[in-house]
C-alpha cells in the first residue's frame, strides 16, 4: 500500500465558498461541475461511469474507500470523474478479494481529491444554490489564482461530452449466435447496460457516438439503443438527428438517460438544466401504465420540461418522479420506441426495474 501523508488542500465553489480539507489521490489541480450522489455504497461504480465525466464528486456516504478496489467492478476501462471530494478517505480497506486501495487506484489514473471536508454542509450548499462549477487544489494555495483558474472553465450548460467518452471504434458484445443482435449507439454506455443485453440473448455492437444510422444499418440489428452519457443534450444535434433517422424508419427503440432526453428532441420537446440533477440509489419512481412503484438508480443532470412533455401529442408518459414530478420516462405513439430518465441497470442500486430490458427485447421479438 502507497505510504501517504495528508497535505492541506482546497476547494473552492463558483460562488466564492471556499473549504480547507486534506489532499487525496494525487497531488494536483482538477476542475468540473460539482454535484453530490447520496448512495450509501458502489463508490467504484460511481467514479467510473462515464455520464459524470467532466464533474467533481461528492459523496454523502461517511466513508468512502473502506472496501477497496476490485477490478471488474467498473462501468468503464476508466475513472470518469474530474475529482472526488469526501469526507472519510480510507486507504486502509477491509475486503480480502479487493486487489488494491483507494489510495493506489486515484493516483493510478492521476485523480486529484480531497477529503475531511464537512460533506453534510457542502451538499447543503449545492442542493440550495444548485451545481456549479469548482476546482480542488493542494498545490496551489492562493485563493485569488484559484478564482482566475476556476473562471476559465466552462459551463457545462451547452458543453457536449459524448464524443469524448464515446469508444473510437466499433466493437461487439455478448455471443455471436444470440436470438437478437441490437446495435448500440455509445455516448458514454455503462458496462452493466451491456452485460444486461447480454443475459437477454443478445448480440450487441457498440458504434462510436458520431456513426451514421446508415452505418449501424448495415449490421441489420433488431433494435437500436441509445445510451447514456455526460453533457448538455441540446449541444448533440449529430445525435438527434440519429435519433429521428432511426424513429422514421421505424425501428424497435430504447434509450436510457441521456437517450431518453435524445428521444424526447428527436420529438420536438426540450430539454433544460436542473438546479442540481438526480444523483443515487433511492430514487422513487411510478410507473403509470402499469400502476406500481419503483426504487430507482439515477445520474443526470439535465431533463426533459415536464409541460412540454405534457403538451406533445407525439409521446406519452410512462413514468413520474414521486420525489418533484418530473418525467421519468416516455414513450413514442404509434412507434416502438421508448425511454427512461433512470437507470435500470442499476450499478450500483436496486434491481426493481431491469424489467424494462425485458420490455424492449420482448419488443423486438
Amino acid at each position: 500500500m502507497t505510504n501517504f501523508t495528508k497535505l492541506p488542500a482546497i476547494l473552492l465553489l463558483a460562488d466564492g465558498t471556499v473549504f480547507y480539507g486534506k489532499a487525496a489521490g494525487k497531488i494536483g489541480t482538477t476542475t468540473g461541475e460539482i454535484c453530490f450522489n447520496t448512495g450509501m455504497t458502489g463508490y467504484q461504480e460511481i467514479f467510473t461511469d462515464p455520464s459524470y465525466f467532466g464533474q467533481i464528486m461528492v459523496t454523502t456516504n461517511a466513508h468512502i474507500g473502506n472496501y477497496g478496489i476490485q477490478a471488474d467492478e467498473v462501468e468503464s476501462d476508466n475513472i470518469q470523474i474530474a475529482g472526488l471530494v469526501c469526507k472519510n478517505y480510507n486507504i486502509a480497506y477491509s475486503r480480502k478479494s479487493a486487489t488494491e486501495s483507494i489510495q493506489d487506484y486515484f493516483q493510478e489514473q492521476n485523480i486529484v481529491s480531497i477529503s475531511d471536508i464537512d460533506t453534510r454542509q457542502l451538499v447543503r450548499h449545492i442542493r440550495d444554490k444548485g451545481a456549479m462549477n469548482a476546482i480542488i487544489s493542494s498545490e496551489i494555495t492562493d485563493i485569488e489564482e484559484l478564482k482566475a483558474k476556476l473562471a476559465a472553465v466552462p459551463s457545462m450548460d451547452g458543453l457536449e461530452l459524448s464524443s469524448q467518452v464515446s469508444t473510437k471504434e466499433t466493437y461487439f458484445f455478448g455471443d455471436e449466435n444470440a436470438s437478437k443482435k441490437v446495435a448500440v449507439l455509445d455516448l458514454g454506455v455503462k458496462k452493466n447496460i451491456l452485460r444486461n443485453f447480454s443475459e437477454r440473448d443478445v448480440y450487441a455492437k457498440v458504434f462510436p457516438a458520431k456513426t451514421s444510422f446508415k452505418e449501424m444499418e448495415e449490421f441489420a440489428p433488431d433494435g437500436y439503443f441509445i445510451s447514456n452519457g455526460p453533457g448538455d443534450p441540446s449541444a448533440m444535434p449529430y445525435a438527434v438527428a440519429t435519433v429521428k433517422e432511426i424513429l422514421a424508419a421505424d425501428k424497435p427503440m430504447f434509450g436510457i438517460c441521456l437517450g431518453h432526453q435524445l428521444l424526447a428532441l428527436a420529438n420536438d420537446i426540450p430539454t433544460k438544466k436542473m438546479h442540481n440533477g438526480h444523483r443515487g440509489l433511492n430514487h422513487p419512481v411510478k410507473n403509470i401504465i402499469k400502476n406500481h412503484c419503483e426504487v430507482t438508480s439515477q445520474n443526470h443532470g439535465f431533463g426533459v420540461v415536464p409541460d412540454a412533455v405534457r403538451a406533445s401529442d407525439k409521446v406519452e408518459i410512462t413514468h413520474i418522479n414521486l420525489n418533484d414530478q418530473s418525467i421519468e420516462g416516455i414513450r413514442v405513439k404509434g412507434k416502438k420506441a421508448f425511454s427512461v430518465q433512470y437507470h435500470p441497470e442499476s450499478s450500483p442500486g436496486p434491481h426493481d426495474s431491469r424489467y424494462l430490458f425485458d420490455d424492449f427485447v420482448e419488443m423486438i421479438g
